[in-house]
């Protein structure tokens, strides 16, 4: 006997169809809005990091540079210079030895930078060129673009290394460093001027869209009893190059004394005209030693440390006050020293066995001792009521450090009681986010000369990043410089805050 079957969906009446289809589409519709929410918020509810936080915030754009075609002479050429000098008897110069003796009788096209902490510290200059001079094909990760065309370019790069010329005549010939006559670094300094405002884009702008590193605050000896941490790159034609774009270390070199209004007391600064933070920008110090990785941390021992000079001028009378209230506190080490090969030792081993490392003022706000500590995951103790600091918009220096008021600090006891006050929870947290932001103050790309791809979130990229945010300012100086009518004076102002 066959089998007798009934066909289902033969047998199903046709408005039962339709209602199962619209039950179907609208259970695939709840789902993936649901689906869609819970992925928004899982995404929204996702912890941001500061360096994360940075990539996001800065927009994929990139910066146009034209470089300057000044002499070899001006930048790599003084390298060859300084390699080739007979010997060098200052401070810190034995770590330059053994590379000048591999240097004799070599002529490379891209000469190593120092290694004398001294020069080290200010070798900005050389990175910055070195991503430039990059073969395009290997400048993926780097933010500025260079152009041959002057007309296409957002900024100039004037690449002349400052840092180096003064270094050479301050090495051959200190003495007449202030002077003009028998100063070969003066000379330099004119040659790069008598170059540059001779183009037609210096003359277009004023010089406002150039761009200069002047990274070498040095402390030069007046006389017996006086001596001042001062720009001493580009010295002499400062007032030249006050409308252009200059990255420096640090706004407090750049201070004068107004003996009118400060009745003699080195306290009372006004501000340079030359110097402001809407057109310059404050680029790092090269730190002079090695980065610690969150991973290799250890336990540290010391509440506080700090390694330098005890005597310093201007604002940095305040760090032998310092000394003398912490010198004898338990938990603390306080050591005078000079990173050479002895001291860099012995700063690694202070930096990474101490809780904090504290920053007072020197002859100028800030040094290579900040960017020693972020290095070392030493949280930075920061007394310096003017210190200007890189990069700020896009870091949060609050996140790592500890910022104290010059007055609270020299109170007995006070500053040893604040930093006994920080729990366990809060150091690791300073830390934790510290060893986030340690490649954004790295210049070293690891290739020779710096010739190679510069990481995205490394300090080069970071400069022009922001350069790029003054160019509406800029640019804006530019137009109104063109509407003066001929013979119209305004006085330079400077608005630092």
């Amino acid at each position: 006997m066959a089998l007798k079957t009934t066909g289902f969906t033969s047998t199903l009446h046709p408005s039962l169809c339709s209602l199962s289809s619209l039950f179907l589409f609208t259970l695939i519709s709840v789902l993936s809005l649901s689906l869609f929410f819970l992925y928004s918020a899982t995404y929204q509810s996702k912890p941001v990091s500061s360096q994360s936080l940075l990539s996001q915030t800065t927009p994929q754009a990139s910066i146009k540079v034209y470089v300057v075609d000044l002499p070899r002479s001006l930048n790599y050429g003084l390298l060859d210079a300084y390699w080739s000098l007979q010997s060098d008897s200052r401070l810190g110069s034995e770590a330059d030895r053994e590379i000048r003796r591999a240097q004799m009788g070599k002529t490379l096209k891209f000469p190593p930078y120092p290694e004398s902490p001294l020069i080290k510290q200010y070798s900005a200059e050389y990175w910055i060129m070195g991503d430039l001079m990059t073969p395009e094909k290997l400048r993926y990760g780097s933010f500025a673009k260079r152009v041959s065309d002057v007309n296409e370019a957002d900024v100039v790069f004037v690449p002349f290394f400052a840092t180096i010329s003064a270094e050479m005549q301050l090495g051959v010939g200190k003495g007449v460093f202030r002077k003009k006559e028998g100063n070969e670094d003066y000379e330099r300094q004119r040659q790069v001027m008598e170059f540059v405002r001779g183009t037609e884009a210096w003359k277009r702008s004023g010089g406002r869209d150039h761009v200069f590193v002047l990274t070498d605050m040095q402390k030069i000896q007046r006389n017996f009893w006086h001596s001042l941490a001062d720009p001493v790159a580009m010295w002499h034609v400062k007032a030249e190059i006050a409308p252009a774009i200059l990255l420096v270390v640090d706004f407090g070199g750049w201070y004068k004394l107004d003996s009118r209004t400060s009745n003699g007391s080195l306290s009372e600064m006004i501000q340079h005209t030359q110097v402001s933070l809407l057109k310059d920008v404050i680029v790092p110090y090269t730190h002079l030693l090695p980065r610690l990785h969150l991973s290799e941390n250890q336990n540290r021992q010391t509440l506080l440390y700090f390694k330098g000079a005890k005597h310093r001028h201007r604002g940095g009378l305040v760090r032998e006050k310092l000394w003398d209230l912490l010198v004898k506190e338990e938990g603390i080490i306080m050591e005078e020293g000079f990173p050479n090969a002895t001291g860099r030792e012995q700063s690694i081993k202070g930096m990474r066995t101490s809780e904090f490392c504290l920053h007072p003022a020197g002859d100028t706000p800030t040094s290579c001792r900040l960017f020693d500590a972020i290095q070392s995951l030493c949280i930075p103790v920061i007394i310096s009521d003017n210190i200007e600091l890189p990069f700020e918009g896009m870091v949060d220096y609050s996140d790592f450090s500890v910022f104290v008021a010059v007055s609270d600090a020299l109170q007995p006891q006070w500053l040893v009681k604040h930093l006994r006050s920080f729990d366990k929870g809060k150091k690791d947290r300073f830390r934790q986010n510290m060893a986030e932001v340690q490649p954004i103050f790295e210049y070293d790309n690891g290739y020779p000369a710096g010739i190679g791809p510069v990481p995205p979130d490394g300090a080069v990229n970071q400069i022009w990043k922001k350069v790029h945010q003054k160019l509406p300012m800029i640019k804006e100086a530019i137009i109104r410089e063109k509407r003066k009518p001929p013979g119209a004076f305004v006085p330079l102002r400077c608005h630092c805050s």
